[in-house]
């Protein structure tokens, strides 16, 4: 099954460019299944009917989602939030502002993601595409799979044992209710949701695929989504360059647009050397309906195959040397100035401007030394060794 992303700068058109790819793979035969995660839906827009919290039928083999992030708060949350109720009751918090109090911000964005992973194993679809939530908000949900699990691993075991076998004695000093073993349950549930949906996104068949109109400002937005999706193990497949104003005759003042767009596409050919850039000219009208979403791909992709496997090697790798091994992590238009590397214990951390990521070191790893590391060709490379130590013990 073929998992598409898309996500872009708030306002670039990636709502009309997910509806026209799924139309267009509907088209060619493909069970497909288009859902969008972002909180201010748009889908029923651009197909021009009803959408429901469930997929709805639209076209032949074509379907259509707006997850009810509500819903699905609702059902993986409420454990865990009647819990923090019953402590904010004690603290004698209004209980309306309790219930905003319980509700973390960016949640239902997250647990939006939950509902791709049900359709992902229903086997319903050979295709799904997914409207992601603006950029900033989708590498916040992408990377929070992997951080909550660095918790699960080496706090939540400690902490619940602790809890369990101190309840008692911790309710009575706090004087507020303990989590019972059901909150904990909980908790564990929704990362082990999660950590399929991270498994599901970095998998072979699933890419993410970026959507940008040609100024300045988005393009480098764009950029920097690049590298921050490949730092977390996530494949970007492709650029879509939307609202390209055609060629203009006779029209100074659409002359110095097409002008001005063309400086900013022939950075963005350059910035993503290595990944096709599709181009969408701009319309005198918006296209709604199949019909139209489906023509608009059409032109975009050209000949190319809108749902053709992502290619190359994977975000993250390991390759093995004669005294050690070499860790890959791919980090297009980085340098090495902008990269922070730092080693503890098991873990790497690395750092691309305002995101980190911890990277668990495969057993293999985690015993060697590192030698040195460099950035070349868009990938950071981690050279380890055995230890000194280890070296200079006898044959």
């Amino acid at each position: 099954m073929r998992i598409l992303l898309l996500t872009g700068k708030g306002g670039v058109g990636k709502s009309t460019l997910a509806a026209g790819t799924a139309a267009l793979a509907a088209t060619a035969g493909h069970r497909t299944l288009v859902l969008s995660t972002d909180a201010a839906h748009s889908l029923a827009d651009a197909f021009g009917v009803p959408v429901g919290a469930g997929p709805t039928r639209v076209a032949d083999r074509l379907f259509v989602q707006q997850v009810d992030a509500q819903l699905r708060f609702q059902e993986s949350w409420a454990e865990i939030q009647r819990y923090l109720l019953s402590v904010l009751e004690v603290a004698g918090v209004d209980p309306l502002a309790a219930e905003e109090l319980t509700v973390v911000p960016g949640a239902e964005e997250v647990l939006a993601l939950l509902e791709l992973r049900a359709q992902a194993l229903s086997g319903e679809w050979d295709v799904v595409v997914v409207d992601c939530a603006p950029t900033a908000e989708t590498l916040r949900l992408l990377a929070l799979p992997e951080a909550l699990g660095w918790y699960m691993q080496r706090v939540f075991p400690v902490q619940a044992r602790v809890v369990k076998s101190l309840r008692p004695v911790l309710s009575r000093a706090a004087g507020v209710p303990m989590p019972g073993g059901s909150v904990f349950e909980a908790v564990e549930r929704l990362h082990g949701e999660l950590d399929e949906v991270r498994a599901l996104l970095q998998g072979p068949d699933a890419s993410v695929r970026l959507v940008l109109t040609p100024e300045g400002v988005v393009a480098a937005e764009a950029r920097r989504s690049w590298t921050t999706l490949s730092l977390y193990g996530y494949r970007v497949d492709g650029v879509i360059a939307n609202r390209v104003f055609p060629a203009a005759q006779g029209d100074d003042w659409r002359a110095g647009w097409v002008a001005a767009q063309e400086q900013v596409l022939a950075e963005v050919d350059q910035s993503f050397a290595g990944l096709p850039v599709w181009r969408s000219l701009y319309r005198p009208a918006e296209p709604v309906g199949v019909a139209a979403l489906g023509a608009l791909a059409a032109e975009v992709y050209g000949d190319d195959d809108p749902l053709a496997a992502p290619t190359g090697d994977a975000a993250f790798r390991v390759t093995r040397t004669t005294g050690g091994a070499v860790l890959h992590l791919r980090l297009p238009l980085v340098s090495r100035d902008q990269v922070d590397l730092a080693r503890k214990h098991d873990e790497l951390v690395v750092t691309v401007g305002s995101y980190r990521r911890l990277l668990t070191l495969p057993a293999g790893l985690a015993r060697l030394e590192v030698a040195g590391a460099r950035v070349e060709d868009g990938e950071l490379q981690v050279r380890f060794r055995e230890p000194a130590a280890a070296q200079e013990e006898p044959a």
